[in-house]
């Protein structure tokens, strides 16, 4: 069977999520500096990356902690939520030649989506951020739809909104288990893109490191059946 879609995970994938959350940590310090004077600008940002833990920790808790811990009364950290929340789409940063890389892929023909775990709200916010929601026929986010990255169904739903085969389309995603797990557990083929925080993928079909390899390496897909990690690096 030929590709005839190409979905994406949105944050490390899509979103260079580490720059971004740098940006907007020290935008966020200097917005709110009368009440934060106390602690300084470095260790509020250092700070605020470590009980993120990379996403994986919502923002209440680690705004609730963050204050805690520095003993910080001078605001409420729903302040700091609210500020986050309507904030963050500001300081979007997209990995290089995200828009270019769509581009392409709509010009070859592919269907394109997202399947992202994440609050409904924030990530649609990011990927307005971003500047590519036009780009997608499908976009499917893990509040809205009850489900999460690695189960089947998340995925099943993209590709029944796509009108396309598990072995017609292929995933693109950082994370070894959610994404490309998730994705060659119901047939799909499955892109890793390189994040030196989790380890590489056991079974994966191509790997990059910068999306601008996706058209080739989707296109070279297309006819070869490929078994192992193919460490395609730019």
């Amino acid at each position: 069977m030929t590709i005839e879609a190409v979905l994406f995970d949105l944050d490390g994938t899509l979103l260079d999520r580490e720059t971004s959350l740098q940006q907007f940590i020290a935008a966020q310090y200097d917005r709110f500096t009368p009440a934060l004077e106390s602690i300084p600008k470095q260790d509020y940002i250092s700070r605020f990356i470590e009980l993120d833990c990379r996403g994986y920790v919502w923002k209440d808790k680690v705004y609730q902690s963050l204050l805690s811990e520095f003993s910080c009364d001078k605001l409420s950290w729903q302040d700091l939520l609210q500020d986050y929340e309507n904030q963050f789409i500001h300081s979007c940063v997209p990995f290089p030649h995200l828009q270019s890389t769509l581009e392409a892929l709509k010009a070859a023909g592919y269907l394109l989506g997202i399947v992202t775990n994440g609050r409904e709200t924030f990530q649609q916010r990011t990927i307005q951020g971003l500047h590519i929601e036009n780009y997608f026929d499908a976009i499917l986010i893990s509040e809205t739809e009850g489900v999460r990255k690695p189960e089947a169904e998340i995925f099943l739903r993209a590709l029944q909104k796509l009108g396309v085969q598990a072995q017609e389309s292929v995933f693109i995603g950082d994370h070894p288990t959610a994404d490309v797990l998730g994705a060659k557990n119901i047939g799909m083929k499955a892109i890793w893109k390189c994040d030196r925080y989790w380890p590489e993928p056991v079974e994966v079909d191509a790997i990059i490191d910068d999306l601008s390899m996706l058209p080739s390496i989707i296109q070279r897909l297309q006819y070869t059946r490929v078994g192992n990690a193919t460490p395609f690096k730019s």
